[in-house]
């Protein structure tokens, strides 16, 4: 790891609980640029990859803006069980992770799932890929029901792996997006959402700012 890395968390099949025998360990984080390198005509890296494989690490300020939004990556990053680097930093971002969120997860979990979808072919489909636009849309109404992203599978861990494996007809995988996205859409705006209008920046500015100072 390098030196700037306030945080870094395991992700993928290995956090969800869907990992098999041939899964990788994909690793997500968020580095801190020096704040002097901002004065320069050209501007530090906003993410970058590696240096071990499947790592990909996004600079604050970057991932800030992406949660903020509430891209679902990000968002389940501040949840994963699995944290292998944590710095007095990567600890204060931690504890805002719910100054984040917004109803705005709505848009962007329902959004990326049915991206996902939209790639995907009945005739063929690929099932892995099948298993996690449903994971999303589960995280999704969990987030929007709990107030936190459901990244652990937990009782859901077989019935996915078994979209994974191909032994669930197209048809009643196809069913279960189409109830999931339903929920994820009537549940915003009602009392069955726990989330807010809109994310706190204040506080997340405040977070963004102390970062800088601290690395003058």
């Amino acid at each position: 790891m390098t030196d700037d890395m306030i945080l870094t968390v395991v992700m993928g099949s290995r956090a969800y609980g869907l990992e098999t025998e041939a899964s990788d360990t994909d690793r997500r984080g968020v580095f801190v640029a020096p704040t002097a390198a901002f004065w320069r005509l050209e501007k530090p890296a906003t993410h970058r990859d590696g240096p071990l494989p499947e790592q990909f690490s996004w600079e604050v300020e970057r991932f800030c803006v992406l949660a903020l939004e509430a891209n679902p990556t990000a968002l389940e990053c501040l949840w994963s069980p699995m944290v292998e680097v944590i710095t007095p930093a990567g600890r204060r971002l931690r504890e805002l992770r719910r100054a984040f969120l917004s109803e705005r997860a709505r848009q962007s979990f329902a959004g990326y799932a049915d991206s996902q979808f939209r790639r995907l072919d009945p005739a063929a489909p690929k099932w892995k890929q099948a298993m996690h636009m449903i994971r999303l849309l589960l995280s999704g109404l969990h987030l929007i029901r709990h107030g936190e992203p459901l990244v652990q599978v937990g009782p859901y861990r077989e019935r996915l792996l078994a979209i994974r494996r191909g032994e669930v007809p197209w048809a009643e995988v196809n069913a279960w997006r189409v109830e999931l996205a339903a929920e994820v859409g009537t549940e915003v705006g009602t009392a069955g959402s726990v989330l807010p209008e809109r994310p706190d920046r204040e506080r997340v500015e405040e977070f963004l700012v102390g970062v800088r100072k601290e690395n003058l």
